[in-house]
């Protein structure tokens, strides 16, 4: 089931991204998101943003990955546990988001701090996850699961 992981990431725009602060105190939100690989995904936000700085206090994050006009009962989704922080490669985060932004309303540098409001963000994923509906028959459950998918080998 692992195609689903390049297909969703490819085919959606936005990511829920569920963060906590220090105390553990949950804030999801979504973000506009480009992936270079299965492996990390970028994004920009505000530092004083409640998310970010979440993620200052504490880099674990879980991601959602959904098309919101999925007709129901024929949801697809992607489940994400991941570490984030900023970027260590802005200019590669750039590139990656640009690719999707539409003409015209591409990032530059100059967007990002010091001089800039935002701040290029970065998942590096630890682990994927796919929505299985319930009652698909190739497994025994009934109510919607999740499972683990690697990559093959």
């Amino acid at each position: 089931m692992w195609e689903a992981v390049p297909r969703l990431l490819g085919g959606n725009r936005y990511l829920v991204l569920a963060t906590a602060d220090r105390e553990g105190r949950p804030w999801a939100t979504p973000v506009f998101f480009a992936a270079r690989d299965e492996d990390r995904l970028f994004w920009v936000s505000a530092p004083d943003s409640r998310h970010s700085r979440n993620i200052a206090g504490r880099p674990d994050v879980a991601i959602t990955v959904f098309d919101s006009h999925a007709p129901v009962g024929g949801a697809e989704a992607l489940y994400l546990e991941a570490a984030a922080g900023p970027a260590d490669d802005p200019v590669a985060a750039l590139t990656a988001l640009n690719a999707r932004l539409p003409a015209g309303k591409e990032l530059t540098g100059d967007d990002l701090a010091p001089t800039g409001s935002l701040v290029a963000y970065r998942a590096d994923v630890r682990g994927h996850f796919v929505l299985v509906r319930g009652g698909d028959a190739r497994f025994d459950n009934v109510t919607d699961a999740r499972l683990r998918v690697t990559r093959p080998r």
